[in-house]
């Protein structure tokens, strides 16, 4: 796990030249939110050519600050964006629990947890709050599930080990990962990589647009991914 700030993305003495020619253009960020400032954020950018640089940041400035460094084309949030249709708040008990992304999740077999569950209140707050502050920097910003994109590429979630996961994002073709990555950080990675996919169409969309959407990578027809600037 690497905890640093923008300095150590854009820092001439943090990065060697090698990885500097890759941030140049900058395509998309990943970010595996936690519901808390006190907890772990993954933060995760990825270039055309799927190289993924990871760190751990805490506080909604210090995400805003490397979003606004890199400047992506893209922000892939792992957190819901939207309140369920016909619901007002968080706060007040409503008869409302699950978006149509949600139910669309849930006829593929995919396993979440509801935004109005315990910590996924604080997740949601969180996750609403930092959209709007992305989107004024002028990125564009799409929520994503990196567990159900896990399912759907075919490759381990975190929980059956850390590993497993990493070798399953090696396979797919991301660069730059190394052995002792948290789930965070690997989850981060996931949320870019489906941010990737979206930016050469490669997608699915569940929900619609007024009530709030989640962004779904499409199954892939080959082992690994092919990275690249004629790609996007």
């Amino acid at each position: 796990m690497r905890i640093f700030d923008v300095a150590a993305l854009t820092g001439k003495n943090l990065i060697t030249n090698t990885e500097r020619h890759r941030f140049v253009d900058l395509k998309v960020v990943g970010i595996d939110l936690a519901g808390s400032e006190n907890r772990p954020t993954g933060f995760c950018v990825m270039t055309e050519d799927l190289f993924a640089k990871t760190c751990i940041v805490y506080k909604d400035h210090e995400i805003l600050d490397l979003v606004k460094s890199t400047m992506p084309r893209v922000v892939a949030v792992d957190a819901p964006l939207s309140l369920p249709r016909g619901r007002t708040s968080l706060e007040v008990r409503e008869p409302y629990h699950l978006r149509g992304c949600d139910r669309e999740l849930l006829r593929l077999g995919i396993k979440f947890f509801p935004i109005t569950l315990g910590p996924m209140r604080r997740l949601t707050e969180r996750g609403m709050r930092l959209k709007p502050s992305i989107e004024q920097l002028g990125v564009k910003v799409i929520e994503v599930y990196p567990g159900g994109a896990q399912d759907v590429l075919r490759i381990p979630r975190k929980r059956a080990g850390l590993d497993k996961l990493l070798r399953g994002l090696r396979r797919l073709g991301i660069k730059g990962l190394k052995h002792g990555m948290s789930g965070d950080e690997l989850d981060a990675v996931t949320c870019a990589l489906v941010g990737y996919l979206y930016l050469r169409g490669s997608y699915v969309i569940l929900g619609d647009e007024e009530e709030g959407v989640i962004v779904m990578p499409k199954p892939l027809k080959k082992r690994a991914i092919a990275g690249g600037s004629s790609s996007i």
